[in-house]
């Protein structure tokens, strides 16, 4: 397999790629991978190095559920950012992809809903949920997530870990630190229930991680949702009741805007 010089040559070998095969098939519920020193080290080290600031991200969330940065215009940072992009959308790239997950018809999309950065500061949180499942604009079912972590020094205690839970969000299945260049696959479905807990972390110190997901065509049968968050087991009955509340009022108005074609207010 042909093999790029953006990521490090180990994974396209065909040794790798038939390990990979095979964790990814027998780890359940959410088929997934995590894959250490994914990228060559200057690329990671560059990536790092231009990160943007918190308040240069394009979108700041802050809610009951949320508390991070978002960001998904590449055009007036480093070039090292649109480079992989572009290199995580190559057939090439999504070729291996197809092969290592055994997911054929992957796509990506060109907007906010298919790529860009996140980031948080101290304090920052993502509760446990699953993704939207179809483009709002395009007809295209949501399949993968990759993300690749930017954090040259994160210590254990500090929080932040990405975690995979079982379907009926009783358990936490895995929990991954958010290590420098350590990218994280996994299958999307309606129980793929992830997060990361809240993060304690010196000023300077931010969660930095690249984001890129990828499609698949979709039947008319399949019903579009929004973000569907889930309380922690643990969480108090308000939390938990403001919570479901919160997302069927969402999910609701957004299925009557899919509804009556609005969905340009969705992207």
């Amino acid at each position: 397999m042909q093999v790029n010089e953006m990521f490090r040559p180990g994974i396209f070998e065909d040794e790798t790629v038939r390990q990979l095969q095979d964790a990814f098939r027998t780890i359940p519920p959410i088929r997934h991978l995590v894959i250490d020193n994914f990228l060559e080290s200057s690329i990671a080290h560059s990536i790092y190095t231009h990160f943007p600031k918190m308040d240069a991200m394009n979108t700041h969330y802050k809610g009951i559920n949320e508390k991070k940065a978002e960001h998904s215009d590449f055009t007036k940072l480093d070039q090292s950012f649109d480079r992989l992009h572009k290199e995580l959308s190559s057939p090439s790239f999504i070729n291996w992809l197809q092969t290592v997950t055994g997911i054929p018809h992957l796509e990506t999309i060109e907007d906010r809903l298919g790529y860009g950065l996140h980031q948080g500061a101290n304090n920052s949180f993502l509760d446990i949920h699953i993704d939207y499942n179809l483009h709002p604009i395009k007809k295209l079912y949501r399949k993968l997530n990759l993300i690749i972590f930017f954090n040259e020094v994160w210590e254990n205690n500090w929080g932040g870990h990405l975690e995979l839970w079982d379907a009926g969000v009783k358990n936490c299945i895995q929990s991954i630190q958010p290590t420098f260049n350590r990218c994280v696959i996994f299958e999307c479905s309606n129980v793929s229930y992830h997060g990361y807990n809240m993060i304690t972390v010196p000023e300077e110190i931010t969660r930095k991680s690249c984001y890129q997901y990828y499609f698949i065509p979709v039947t008319d049968s399949v019903s579009f949702h929004d973000t569907i968050f889930k309380p922690r087991p643990q969480e108090s009955l308000v939390k938990k009741a403001k919570t479901y509340t919160k997302d069927f009022v969402k999910n609701t108005a957004k299925k009557i805007l899919m509804k009556l074609g609005w969905k340009s207010f969705l992207k």
